[in-house]
């Protein structure tokens, strides 16, 4: 009998709910947000442009753009333990693994979903704010744009999806010139609706169009150097001249309120050391991360708040550069990645405050006693004895006297190694800013120049390209743009040839290191990893070389 009122009931149920064709299926979702309720009022909006912002974040060594970027270049050799095959294989330009570089393509594509989505649903949102709703829906171009270049110069040309109708469908690459037009359009709309204030108006992490301006010049730079062209082009039609390149960069140093720090080292965290000897003989003081940071232009923004489950809110490259085995020093423990190249020490002029500032070196006593490294830490192969000093945890003593992260003592958090790190990853600042237009000879280059090395306690020297590759090099040392600048000239194969017979240590033992040899069928550009080619089901086609 149960069986039967059952079947009865569930008849009439289903009687009813035809009875009503599909209607009962319209209804609208008054718990959970989705594209239907979402993006309807300012403060959703910015929610979802907060989403666009994380991705920014690597999650984890095998996507930090600053981190692949720096073990490519010609100032940095893989280093690690014997078993970081994968760190070497950055270094080595190789695919160690199919997933190598997984990450570096797939998470900028969450970003530009993410972008996308906003974009197109922007304007469902009401502003009473005509300032604001330019100035976020600036940002949002501003991080699309973001995000394709950084696939593009890794990779060369990706599949570009700008409606996010189409995100799941699979794509073949762009063209060059399709994938450039894109980025420049979004950076020129950018540009064009974002307010001129000064650049304080706004809290530190977000774009402004000051940060737009400075990636445009830089995108025209890398565009026309790698391609041989002399515009670039806009999706919309039209182009982007070297002239309005120029006066975009001039307006920036003029009217943004971005100006060099006085001190090249008030920059780093470690010039707040008060436990370090170095920080303290030379007086450094920290500028910090906020707005009152005045060179800092763009920059991506890491938490303490983080834990296991939220890795990206912790900046692991900070750790990847630590030194392998250290327990007791003014800079903290890490894997021992990406030792800097002696030749890159050796090439500083004398003087030169730069070279200190940005180098450790265990050679020297300049960092003070406290500071005791011996190579070969946990068994690490591939050490020159020279470490990156910009990116690396730094320690000082806390209330017990014992050495602990300065982050973890200022804001807190896990109170782990892999999470005390949240400094700031810097993207653009004011000193490469002024190099750059120094480069597109803006009328007052000279003057531009100058100022970058009049910091570093240098002379004045002509504005010539050579010269400015040398300012480069010493200025924006181990801050990831050495080896696009090296693709930009043509210079990786000369560079790469001068990688060779270097002095290291494996595991204490002295030896020599080779650098990679460049491969020209290559271009220079990095292999779209086999994952991603299988899940295009053949619609991608691996890039040249590889």
């Amino acid at each position: 009998m149960k069986h039967i009122i059952f079947s009865l009931a569930l008849a009439v149920l289903i009687f009813a709910l035809s009875s009503c064709g599909d209607d009962y299926l319209d209804r609208e979702n008054l718990s959970q947000p989705s594209t239907d309720n979402f993006y309807s009022t300012p403060k959703l909006n910015d929610q979802a442009l907060n989403a666009v912002y994380t991705t920014l974040r690597a999650g984890g060594w095998w996507s930090s753009e600053l981190m692949i970027a720096e073990l490519m270049s010609d100032d940095r050799i893989g280093s690690g333990g014997q078993e970081d095959i994968n760190a070497q294989g950055f270094d080595q330009i190789q695919l160690t693994q199919e997933t190598l570089y997984d990450g570096l393509w797939s998470e900028p594509y969450v970003g530009i979903f993410r972008a996308n989505m906003l974009i197109k649903n922007f304007d469902r949102a009401k502003y009473d704010d005509q300032q604001l709703h330019d100035q976020r829906l600036g940002e949002a171009y501003f991080l699309r744009a973001y995000l394709y270049f950084k696939l593009a110069k890794f990779f060369g040309t990706v599949p570009l999806i700008i409606d996010p109708e189409t995100q799941d469908v699979n794509s073949p690459k762009a063209s060059v010139d399709e994938l450039y037009g894109q980025i420049a359009s979004d950076l020129k709309k950018a540009i064009d609706i974002m307010p001129s204030v000064p650049y304080y108006q706004f809290m530190s992490g977000h774009a402004t169009k000051w940060a737009a301006e400075a990636l445009m010049a830089r995108v025209w730079l890398f565009y026309t150097g790698v391609y041989s062209k002399n515009e670039m082009p806009l999706a919309e039609g039209g182009s982007v001249s070297k002239s309005q390149v120029q006066d975009w960069l001039v307006d920036l140093i003029e009217n943004s309120g971005h100006q060099l720090a006085s001190d090249f080292r008030n920059i780093w965290p470690y010039s707040a050391n008060k436990d370090y000897k170095y920080a303290v003989d030379n007086n450094l003081q920290w500028i910090g991360e906020d707005e009152s940071n005045t060179e800092t232009i763009f920059a991506v923004k890491f938490t303490p708040l983080g834990g296991w489950g939220n890795i990206p809110a912790a900046n692991f490259t900070i750790v990847a550069f630590g030194f392998r085995g250290l327990s007791n020093s003014p800079f903290g423990m890490g894997w021992g990645w990406a030792a800097v190249n002696p030749q890159l020490w050796d090439s500083f002029e004398p003087g030169d405050l730069r070279r200190e500032g940005s180098i450790i070196s265990l050679d020297t006593t300049i960092e003070g006693s406290a500071f005791h490294y011996e190579l070969g830490g946990w068994g690490c192969w591939w050490e020159t004895g020279y470490y990156g000093k910009k990116y690396v945890p730094v320690y000082g003593k806390n209330a017990d006297g014992q050495w602990q992260s300065l982050y973890y003592m200022w804001y807190g958090g896990a109170g782990n190694i892999m999470l005390n790190s949240h400094q700031d990853m810097i993207k653009i600042r004011f000193a490469d800013v002024l190099l750059m237009a120094a480069e597109l000879g803006c009328p007052d280059a000279q003057t531009y120049f100058d100022m970058v090395r009049t910091r570093a306690g240098l002379a004045s020297k002509p504005v010539t390209l050579d010269n400015i590759k040398e300012e480069r090099r010493h200025e924006l040392a181990g801050e990831g743009l050495r080896y696009f600048d090296l693709l930009r000239w043509g210079d990786v194969a000369s560079a790469f040839a001068k990688v060779k017979n270097i002095p290291i240590f494996n595991n204490k033992a002295p030896d020599t290191y080779d650098g990679p040899d460049f491969r020209p069928e290559t271009k220079g550009f990095l292999p779209i990893p086999p994952t991603q080619i299988r899940l295009s089901g053949g619609v991608l086609e691996q890039n040249p070389g590889w």
